[in-house]
């Protein structure tokens, strides 16, 4: 009553009377008491400043108080319980053991255990451990909750991380937050070594999560000995129509001398007229080179090639999304000229 008249002190300030309707019949009489505690003293001297009495209501009756304290969206409506097999798998594995039968047999005789049953460190420990609904707890410390000792079972290990790693609502939250989550509920020796682990060798995040350290240094290609020992080769499409209606151009390079061969070719070009182009246009003229340098076209890495392999050459493929800057030069020149003539 006193918290409703703080409440609402600004509305019922003033002359006019008010009534409070509760289902404590107490508070009818409370203020008439001939003896009163300090706390209902203060109170009082409160409640002289408001015109008010106080009426006594049946609780079935006083529903619109009730709906106040009651609301319905305050109620949950559904409760979700995540269950898993893993304790039951525990329990299995425990029977399965060795290094925690001595233990185990230890905690289940209780009065009838004895000592000589553990080894020193399990009898030095032996206060942190307790044996529940066939589980096997492990305090760390006195002030934490005790937490399910996991039995060595390497399995059962991967699976506890796999739930706590990859399920939907963890999002592969890396190894501190993973072991914070883990450590909650098990145990076992060695664990944050374990959750470090797993996570570093989680192929998912090697594919998506970007790296934290920078990256080795671009190896280049290794310099040609001789001009046309080693070339690159590309084709340049979308260029104005010539006279026979070729609008794209296949470009060879000689990556020493920078000597350049132009081919002018339909964009239906296929693997055996390049090749043929390579045979007329460079292989005549400078011979068979030892290597070759290509972004990876798939005319480059069929007929084109099957045609070339016939002879003793090998290939060298760029990496996706590589940036030969020698051919850039070179087409930004054949760009400009083609694109002058066009005008």
């Amino acid at each position: 009553m006193k918290y409703a008249l703080v409440k609402f002190r600004v509305h019922l300030l003033g002359s006019r009377p008010f009534v409070i309707y509760t289902d404590h019949a107490s508070l009818r009489t409370a203020t008439n008491s001939p003896r009163l505690s300090q706390r209902m003293t203060r109170w009082l001297s409160f409640f002289e400043e408001y015109n008010f009495r106080v009426e006594y209501k049946l609780g079935k009756l006083n529903v619109l108080a009730d709906a106040l304290p009651r609301r319905p969206d305050h109620e949950l409506a559904h409760i979700t319980r995540v269950t898993t097999d893993l304790y039951d798998r525990i329990r299995m594995v425990y029977r399965n053991d060795e290094s925690l039968a001595s233990l185990v047999r230890f905690l289940v005789a209780d009065k009838e255990a004895k000592s000589e049953w553990l080894s020193p460190r399990q009898r030095s420990r032996i206060h942190r451990y307790e044996w529940q609904d066939g589980l096997r707890y492990y305090q760390v410390e006195p002030h934490e909750p005790p937490r399910v000792v996991v039995p060595n079972d390497e399995d059962l290990k991967f699976d506890i991380l796999q739930q706590a790693y990859d399920a939907p609502s963890s999002d592969h939250l890396g190894r501190k937050k993973t072991f914070l989550s883990v450590s909650q509920a098990f145990w076992w020796t060695h664990m944050y070594k374990w959750v470090a682990r797993y996570v570093k060798t989680c192929e998912t995040c090697q594919r998506v999560k970007p790296a934290g350290h920078a990256s080795a240094s671009l190896q280049s290609l290794p310099v040609p000995t001789d001009c046309w020992k080693s070339m690159s080769l590309v084709f340049v499409f979308g260029l104005p129509a010539d006279d026979h209606r070729n609008t794209s151009i296949l470009v060879f390079v000689c990556r020493l001398s920078k000597m350049v061969h132009l081919a002018p070719v339909p964009d239906t070009v296929t693997g055996e007229h390049a090749a043929r182009l390579f045979v007329d246009g460079v292989f005549r003229h400078h011979g068979l080179p030892e290597t070759f340098v290509s972004d990876r076209d798939s005319r480059f890495t069929a007929a084109f090639w099957q045609t070339l392999f016939q002879l003793p050459v090998s290939l060298r493929k760029q990496v996706e999304y590589f940036i030969d800057t020698r051919l850039n030069v070179i087409n930004r020149v054949r760009d400009a000229m083609a694109i002058a003539q066009s005008r």
